[in-house]
């Protein structure tokens, strides 16, 4: 989904309060002191667009339990839809093919790493139009991955960070259409 003229996404009411509350926490522990709260507030609600809302959160400490494990010994491994995506986010499948389509999910950090334990089967990763995809801490057994990059990607997008060991199977990553 994209905003007027194919800008960037507008930011949703949900996607700005987590952003304050997470700025509210790290000045509540310690992080950030009273006067860089203030500055980060404002930022935050006055961002038209993601990459601004991420801006104001950019060097926070992660929050405890921002990691996720999604695993599977044989079937199906499937997200797609709204779905949050954690800071860290880690799939484990020994036979089973994994889909993930991150498209229209919900990102509450500027970088996600997703960390894959493939065996055999394949995967699919639908990422944002606007996504800088980073693979370089993945390796492949069996078959390469297929992945191109576009060629002009806009500013103010996730940064996914993809490492891991893929198997047998292929990974095959693609930027969505809109």
């Amino acid at each position: 989904m994209t905003g007027r003229a194919g800008g960037p996404p507008p930011i949703s009411e949900e996607d700005r309060d987590a952003a304050v509350l997470r700025l509210q926490e790290a000045y509540a522990e310690g992080h950030i002191s009273h006067e860089e709260l203030d500055a980060r507030l404002h930022q935050a609600l006055t961002a038209k667009t993601p990459g601004e809302l991420a801006s104001a959160l950019i060097s926070l400490p992660e929050k405890a339990g921002a990691a996720s494990t999604i695993a599977a010994v044989s079937g199906r491994i499937r997200r797609r839809g709204a779905w949050r995506v954690p800071r860290f986010l880690k799939v484990e499948s020994a036979l089973g093919r994994v889909r993930l389509d991150l498209s229209r999910a919900v990102f509450e950090h500027p970088v996600v790493d997703i960390e894959l334990h493939l065996g055999t089967g394949g995967a699919g990763i639908t990422v944002p139009r606007d996504a800088i995809v980073d693979v370089e801490g993945l390796r492949t057994g069996w078959k390469d991955l297929r992945y191109r990059t576009r060629r002009r990607s806009r500013s103010g997008g996730p940064r996914i960070r993809i490492s891991g060991t893929v198997g047998l199977g292929r990974l095959k990553i693609r930027h969505a259409r809109r």
